[in-house]
């Protein structure tokens, strides 16, 4: 393994239901080396979803809550446009349930980021570039067959390569995946998990949540999250 290339330092935080404060985390802190799979095993409620959002800037801790580091520098949460740099290139993620839009192809869902990122319409290299790789890794993960179909056309397992797929195409330095089994049976959770391995192998760096010790046992650490905090 690496040297550390995301950190949560001291993290806490809170919702509120109403008037009510409910604390989540309570001073978490983790450190996820470069070219590791990372496997956060809690039950549900237990934070672990608030903790990956966290970590990829989808959320911010409480105030004076502690903070996230990317590659050694706290993330930017006074300026915007690096925050946004940072989600968009730096960092992948997959979800239980694909977020996939369906008025658009395959192909046109795994290019999402890349046209986020300021490539919309422009005929340029960069964006042909961007294409071709979402190509590839719709081909690589079988779906060479499926770029001119939408999501409502695909199974389970397939809206999850997709989504993969989109995670993969401005290739990130970490991919974050949150219960990405968690919504497909067995069979196919297991395809889902090889996919993911083999990313790994080539030297993705990976945090995965889960509730299933089977799940998190592919990886290859696994902390647990109790109690507000990670043994």
């Amino acid at each position: 393994m690496g040297e550390a290339i995301l950190e949560a330092r001291g993290v806490k935080r809170t919702y509120a239901f109403g008037s009510v404060g409910v604390p989540v985390l309570l001073g978490t802190d983790l450190v996820v080396a470069e070219g590791e799979w990372l496997a956060v095993l809690g039950s549900s409620g237990s934070g672990k979803s608030t903790l990956l959002h966290l970590l990829g800037g989808l959320d911010r801790p409480d105030a004076g809550g502690g903070e996230i580091r990317f590659m050694g520098t706290p993330i930017a949460v006074t300026n915007s446009r690096a925050l946004d740099v940072y989600r968009n290139r730096d960092i992948g993620f997959v979800f239980q349930f694909y977020h996939l839009l369906p008025e658009l192809t395959v192909l046109e869902n795994a290019m999402l980021p890349a046209m986020i990122g300021g490539w919309t319409g422009l005929a340029s290299a960069r964006r042909r570039d961007a294409e071709a790789h979402a190509r590839t890794l719709l081909d690589s993960f079988g779906l060479s067959q499926r770029l001119a179909h939408q999501p409502g056309q695909l199974s389970g397992g397939e809206r999850q390569r997709v989504a993969i797929a989109r995670a993969l195409v401005n290739k990130p330095r970490v991919l974050l995946a949150d219960e990405p089994t968690g919504n497909l049976d067995a069979h196919t959770g297991t395809g889902i998990l090889e996919l993911l391995a083999a990313r790994h192998a080539s030297g993705l760096t990976m945090v995965m949540v889960t509730h299933d010790p089977e799940v998190a046992a592919r990886a290859t650490r696994v902390v647990r999250l109790v109690g507000g905090r990670v043994e």
